[in-house]
C-alpha cells in the first residue's frame, strides 16, 4: 500500500488551491470583483478566465483550478462586460484582441490593478475567449530594485530631448520606464507636470509622496485613439515630462520628435535590440523622401538610448541585461556632420566609449557568476546590434 502523504502537506496544499468558498451557480455583475479579490488573496499572479473550462489562478507558476464549475457562456458574456464594457463581443468578432488595465477599490485607500488581455478562441466548436489577468504591483519599483547602473540613472533626466528605453516583448521596458518616472518624481524638488500615455496603464504613482510633481495617465485607445493623437495633446497642457508608452509608427515618432525640438524631455519605448538598430529602425520608419530631414531630427533631440534584455539568472529568477549609450552634444554633433546612412557602423563604435555594450554587460555578469555560459554566449553573439 503507497505510503499516506502527511495531513499537514495535504492541508497546506489545499490553502494554496481549492475553489472559490462563495462560487454562485451563476456569475452576475456582482460577483466578477468579489472573485477577483479572493484570486488575489490567494497569491495568484496570473488568472485565466476561459470558456467551457473552470477558471484558474496561476500561484508560484502552477495553475491551481479556482472555481468548481467550467465557465459557460453566461458567465463569460457576464466578465467581459464588467472587465472591458458591452462592446468586448463585437470587437473581438471583428478580429482584434483587446488589451486594457481593470482595477478594482475595495476602499477609498487601496487600488487593485490587472494588465488584461483579451482573445477570441474556439471552443467545443464556437466562437469563445479567453481572459488573462496579470495582477500588477501597487508602485513601480525603484531603479536601485532594478540594479540599474549608475551611468544610466546619471543620464536619466536630460533637461530636454528624448530617451529612448528598447527591447523586445517581455523585456522589462515598461517596468523600467515607472521606475525612472518614480526616480524623477522622488528628486528633492520633483519633477513638474508629468504627461503619460500607456496602453494599457500598467503602474500608477498613487503611493509615490512627491509634492512638487503632478503626474497624469491617459490610457490608448479608452481615452484617445493613438499615441501621436497623445503627444498633440500633450503640446496643449503645458508638461515638463512626457511619457509616450511606444513609439510604433512614423506619425509617433514624428511627434515625439516634435515635443522634444519643443523644450521637452519625452521618454518612449519601441521594439528594437540595440542603440545602432534603434536609431536605424526609427529612422527607417519615414518615407524615404522624408527620411534625411527626419534622421537629423531625431539626432537633434535623442540623449540616451538604454536597450535591455531579460535572461534566466543562476539560482532562479531574471535578470536585465543593458547596452546604454549618451548622446551629448559631441556625438550628435560629429553624426549631424555624416550622412545618416553611415551612422550604424559609427554608433556601434562609439558604445563602447559613452556607454556600455550588451556583450560587455554580460560579460560583467558571468564573471560574478549571475548568467550561465550559454546565455552568457547569445547575448555576446548578438552584440545588441541586431534588430528585434
Amino acid at each position: 500500500m503507497a505510503a499516506r502523504k502527511p495531513v499537514s502537506l495535504l492541508k497546506a496544499k489545499d490553502q494554496i488551491g481549492g475553489t472559490w468558498p462563495e462560487e454562485p451557480s451563476r456569475f452576475t455583475d456582482t460577483h466578477v470583483d468579489e472573485f477577483l479579490l479572493w484570486c488575489v488573496k490567494k497569491n495568484a499572479s496570473d488568472i485565466t478566465i476561459q470558456t467551457d473550462r473552470p477558471a484558474y489562478n496561476d500561484i508560484y507558476g502552477t495553475l491551481y483550478p479556482s472555481t468548481f464549475r467550467p465557465i459557460d457562456a453566461g458567465d463569460m458574456s457576464v466578465f467581459l462586460t464588467r472587465i472591458y464594457g458591452p462592446e468586448a463581443s463585437a470587437r473581438l468578432a471583428s478580429g482584434k484582441d483587446l488589451d486594457i488595465s481593470y482595477e478594482i477599490r475595495p476602499d477609498r485607500y487601496t487600488r487593485i490593478r490587472f494588465r488584461v488581455n483579451i482573445t477570441a478562441i474556439l471552443s467545443k466548436g464556437r466562437d469563445s475567449a479567453q481572459i488573462t489577468m496579470r495582477v500588477l504591483p501597487s508602485e513601480p519599483p525603484t531603479m536601485d530594485d532594478l540594479n540599474i547602473e549608475e551611468d544610466i540613472i546619471k543620464s536619466w533626466n536630460p533637461r530636454q530631448g528624448m530617451v529612448i528605453v528598447t527591447g523586445p516583448t517581455g523585456s522589462g521596458k515598461t517596468t523600467l520606464l515607472a521606475s525612472g518616472i518614480r526616480k524623477l518624481m522622488e528628486q528633492p524638488r520633483g519633477c513638474g507636470k508629468v504627461v503619460c500615455y500607456e496602453s494599457p496603464i500598467e503602474y500608477v504613482y498613487d503611493a509615490i509622496k512627491s509634492p512638487r510633481s503632478l503626474i497624469s495617465q491617459t490610457e490608448i485607445p479608452r481615452h484617445l485613439p493613438d499615441f501621436a493623437a497623445g503627444v498633440r495633446n500633450a503640446l496643449r497642457r503645458k508638461p515638463e515630462i512626457i511619457l509616450v508608452g511606444e513609439s510604433r509608427d512614423r506619425e509617433t515618432i514624428s511627434a515625439a520628435i516634435e515635443a522634444a525640438q519643443t523644450g521637452h524631455t519625452v521618454y518612449t519605448t519601441t521594439h528594437t535590440t540595440g542603440v545602432s538598430a534603434t536609431i536605424q529602425r526609427m529612422v527607417s520608419s519615414f518615407e524615404p523622401n522624408e527620411r534625411s530631414e527626419r534622421a537629423y531630427a531625431l539626432m537633434e533631440t535623442v540623449r540616451l538610448v538604454l536597450t535591455q534584455t531579460l535572461v534566466e539568472k543562476v539560482g532562479g529568477g531574471r535578470l536585465g541585461v543593458r547596452e546604454w549609450m549618451r548622446f551629448p552634444d559631441e556625438v550628435r554633433e560629429k553624426l549631424m556632420d555624416m550622412d545618416y546612412r553611415e551612422w550604424s557602423a559609427e554608433l556601434s563604435r562609439m558604445v563602447p566609449f559613452y556607454g556600455q555594450s550588451m556583450k560587455e554587460t554580460a560579460s560583467q555578469f558571468f564573471d560574478q557568476g549571475l548568467i550561465e555560459r550559454r546565455t552568457y554566449l547569445m547575448l555576446s553573439s548578438g552584440s545588441g546590434d541586431s534588430g528585434e
